[in-house]
This record gives C-alpha cells, structure tokens and sequence, in this order.
C-alpha cells in the first residue's frame, strides 16, 4: 500500500507530499490544474522512462519518492533473488539530473528500471483512460479466470512441472545439436585418421627417403665418379696404393735404425689397409649404382604424400605427424555414443508432456466452470451502470502446444449495445465503456488477484448522474478490502471518497505551479457543490452536494 508521494522539482510543481488513505482516497480540480502531472510523477515510481523536459528548474534535480507498507505482500523472495534490503515499509526513489540522467533506488539501493517495474507492478494497479488496459491482454484475462477459479495451487504446480519439461526440452535438444554435431566430427576425424594411417608412416624416414631419391637420381655421376676414383686408387699404372706401396717398402728397410722412422712406417701401413677398404667400398657401390626411374618415383611419391600432410596439418617432421595422428586417435575415441542418453530424455520429455497435459486439463475445466456466471455478473454489473445491452464473452481456444498458463487461449468479446457483434474488447469498446467494463471486472476479481493498490484516472469519463453514482458506490465497496484512488470530475464519485485532495495552480514569483490541500468536511460540500454547478456554487448545489456526502458516509 502507498503511503505518501513525494515529488520536488517535476513539471509545474516545485515541492509537494501527498498522503494516502487506506480506503478511498479522492483527487479533484481544475482541468490543467495539475492532476495527470501527479500520475506523471507516480508513472516514474512505476519505471516509466524519464525525460530531462519534465524538471522544474533545469538547474537542479527532480526528485519522486514512493514511500510503501508492504509488509503483507510476500515480497522477500523478489528482494532476495534481486539481491536487494528486504524491510517491511519500502521507498522508491527516482532522481533526473540537470544532464538527464535518470537514477532509481530501491531502499537506497540502485536497481535497474526492469527491476523497478518487475516490482510496483505488485504494488500498484493504474488505470488511465487513453493506456493500453490490462483487460485487454490475453494474458490478464486467462490470470482473471485462474483468479476465480481458485486455480492458484494447481497453477503453481503446472508451472513448476512446466519449467522443469521445458529445461528437458532445451537439455534435449542439446543432446541432440551435441550428437549431431559429434557424428560430423567423428567422420571428419575419421577421414583424417583414415588418411594418416593408411600412410603408415615410419618416424626417420623422411630422411632416409631423401637421401635415397638423392642418390637414385645422381646414380650415373656416382658409378663414374667411384669408377675413376677406384681405378686411381688401385688399378693404374701409378695408383696412388702403388705409390705408398714402394714408400712404405722403402721405409721398412731403414725403420729399424730410428724408432721414429718404425712408427712412421706403421701408420703408412695401416694408410694401406685403410685404401684398400676404400677401394672396395668405391667398387662396390659403384656397381651398385644404378639408375631405376621406377624406385626414383616410388620415392618421389612417398615424399610427396609425406609433404602433402605437413603442409595440410602444418608440421615439420614426420615425428610430428605421427604426433598428430595419435591425437586424432584419442579425439575419436573420446567420442561417446549419445542414442542412449538422447533415449531416455525424450522418455522422460514424454512422460513429463503427459503429466502436464493432464493438469492443463484440469487448469481448463476449472476456468470454463467459473465463465458463465463471471460472464452473468459483469453483464448484471454494466446494466446496473447504464449499459444494458453489454454484453461478455469469454472465447477459448485450445494451443497446439503446451504454455507456462496450460494449453488454453482465451479472448474476451465485447458488445456494448443491443444487436453488435461480438469483438475482441479493443476493437469495439469506447473510453467511457471501457472504463465501466475495467471498473466491474477489477471488482469482481480484486479479492482474487492481489492488487493492493488501483488507481483510476477518470474512470468516470462519458458517464453522470445515477451511473456515476453507482461506480461511486463500486469504488467505495472496492476500498474495503484494498487501497484505492480516484482522479474523477464527477461529484458523485468524489463524495464516495474517505480523504479528498484538491490540486490546483498558483502563481509564485511569476510562475505557475502546482499544490494540493487535504480538504476539510467543509470543503468538500464547496468543492463538490462546485462541481455539481459553478464557482461559486449555488444554494442547491450545496445542499445536493451535503446530501451526496451524507449518502456517502
């Protein structure tokens, strides 16, 4: 419940507190006196976008505070999952600098506007003649009909059960993404894997291929070349073994006489031994040189396929291939089979529809119980205001798919004069139809959803007299369970009203603001006689207008 208003330095007023009742609490005045500029100010308690045009002096702050009772609305659990001061008497507060910027608390705590929403919307019902109205929102109208029906608990549970179906749904359908996503990873690995080891490679043989491809294809220079060298070393009429064969015989007459001259013959000697091993090695792998175009190409290919796969997986050596290759080996066997999984998911997803199905079931026997005599009431109701003809109708049609509300859809039809077709309500209702539609079905349901505090903003547009009476007396009926305001210009509403306020515009130093007065007993026969008649009002007006508050007490 609201407790009080604080505005400073918004549109025309520069400071002003309002306090509010419990029952029902009246506004009236001057049009242009400054009424809607008070909705306007609550607007920005509610988390309605701010407007740097909207400050009274440009050189300073605007300031709206909120101050609430909300003690018995069970709102710890919303300032806990918002991590915010729970207390039972809550302010709202809402400050625009000069620059524009716009700030909001919540008991001194900086929230978001989403969370300043998310909250007054518990708080505060407001009902302004040219907004989009709650009634006409499917999802107002099916929450109407839960409201009557009792469905609360049920609901409840539907719901849980629901967020825990729709979580399986997404998990799923993850599985599912995931095992697809899988299958063309395990073909792409395959592939890979497929390819590398159909190479079959061997780590060093890169090296020891390309020192063949080398040598097969310089196997002509090599068999020439160790042809000659053999032939020099050892076949010639003056090989180079000939030679160190007649120094080293000469050696071996004279080693004797110096130790120097033995040693020096015994390492030509070994020399000797060493040139013949060489000379072997040069005629045998001269011979063995041949050119063979089919091998130089088995290699060539080889290394090809060698390279081919450096290049595509950017590695240096065969080494780190077969390192790679060992990896994709692990990644597909890290691969696991989700059929199973995904198998008993979609089980249980089934499972979990069907027990949904049955309490949406129930969800809608439930409200198609209570349409026919909400339908008759609000029908009663609207006559009783001059309305008839009105007819309502609640259509439903059922869902191909399950919601968060059940598998129901329900569209409220609205005729307001004998003989109209049925049509959805914002189609066909007018202003002042509309306001005695709002005004009957929130009564009704008021008990039932909790709306601690409504606020009606002419609420009495189109009507008078008898019928303004009457909505004056639904008002007032609807203040004993819950806080109510009015912004009204009918006397008959106002004189319904436990507190009155009057706002209305005066001029200080040389500019127009805004203020408000509590009215006294007294001033209220003057206020409402004024605006059963003129200013001043006349004998009769202020007699009918005593009367109108006796009536009202």
């Amino acid at each position: 419940m609201i407790k009080s208003l604080h505005i400073r330095n918004y549109a025309i007023i520069e400071e002003l507190e309002i306090d509010f009742s419990r029952g029902l609490t009246i506004i009236t005045g001057e049009t242009g006196a400054g009424k809607s500029i008070l909705l306007g100010a609550l607007g920005l308690v509610m988390g309605k976008r701010a407007d740097i045009k909207s400050l009274y002096n440009l050189e300073d702050k605007c300031v709206v505070e909120g101050f609430f009772e909300v003690g018995m609305y069970n709102l710890k659990p919303f300032f806990e999952e918002n991590d915010l001061d729970y207390d039972d008497r809550l302010v709202i507060r809402r400050e625009i600098t000069p620059a524009g910027k716009s700030r909001a608390f919540v008991n001194d705590t900086p929230v978001t506007l989403d969370i300043l929403q998310a909250l007054s919307s518990t708080l505060i019902d407001l009902h302004q003649q040219f907004d989009n109205l709650d009634i006409h929102q499917v999802s107002f109208q099916l929450r109407l009909l839960d409201a009557l029906a009792d469905n609360k608990k049920l609901l409840a549970d539907y719901q849980g059960r629901y967020a825990s179906y729709q979580e399986s749904r997404r998990r799923l359908s993850e599985l599912r993404r995931r095992s697809e996503s899988a299958a063309k990873e395990l073909d792409f690995l395959s592939f890979q894997l497929e390819e590398f080891r159909a190479a079959a490679l061997k780590a060093g043989e890169q090296e020891v291929l390309e020192e063949e491809l080398n040598r097969l294809s310089n196997a002509e220079d090599i068999k020439r070349t160790l042809a000659t060298a053999f032939q020099q070393l050892s076949e010639s009429e003056v090989s180079v073994m000939g030679q160190i064969g007649e120094i080293n015989q000469g050696l071996g007459q004279v080693r004797r006489f110096d130790a120097r001259i033995e040693r020096l013959y015994e390492r030509l000697g070994a020399i000797m031994e060493e040139l013949k091993d060489m000379a072997k090695e040069f005629e045998n792998i001269g011979e063995a040189s041949e050119y063979d175009p089919e091998r130089i190409m088995a290699v060539q290919q080889r290394l090809d396929m060698v390279y081919r796969l450096q290049k595509k997986h950017q590695a240096n050596t065969v080494e780190e291939l077969l390192g790679i290759q060992e990896k994709l080996e692990q990644q597909l066997g890290a691969i696991g089979d989700l059929s199973n999984e995904i198998a008993t998911l979609e089980q249980q997803v089934r499972q979990q529809e069907q027990e949904l199905l049955v309490l949406a079931g129930e969800l809608s026997t439930r409200r198609h119980s209570v349409v026919a005599g909400f339908e008759n009431k609000v029908e009663n109701m609207l006559a009783e205001l001059g309305m008839e003809y009105a007819r309502l109708k609640a259509e439903f049609t059922r869902l191909e798919e399950l919601g968060p509300t059940g598998f129901d859809e329900v569209n409220f039809l609205f005729a307001a004069n004998k003989g109209s077709r049925l049509q959805s309500i914002r189609d066909v209702a007018s202003g002042g139809e509309l306001s005695r539609l709002t005004l009957v079905v929130k009564s009704l349901v008021a008990s039932a959803i909790p709306l601690p505090t409504l606020i009606f903003d002419e609420i009495d547009t189109g009507v008078s007299g008898d019928v303004a009476l009457k909505m004056g007396n639904i008002l007032r009926k609807l203040s004993n369970g819950h806080q109510v305001v009015s912004i009204t210009h009918s006397p008959q509403i106002a004189s319904k009203g436990n507190m009155h306020y009057f706002v209305y515009k005066r001029i200080k130093e040389d500019r127009t603001i805004t203020e408000v007065r509590n009215l006294a007993p007294e001033e209220r026969i003057t206020a409402i006689a004024t605006m059963l008649s003129q200013s001043p009002p006349s004998e009769s007006a202020i007699r009918n207008a005593m009367e109108l508050l006796e009536a009202g007490e």
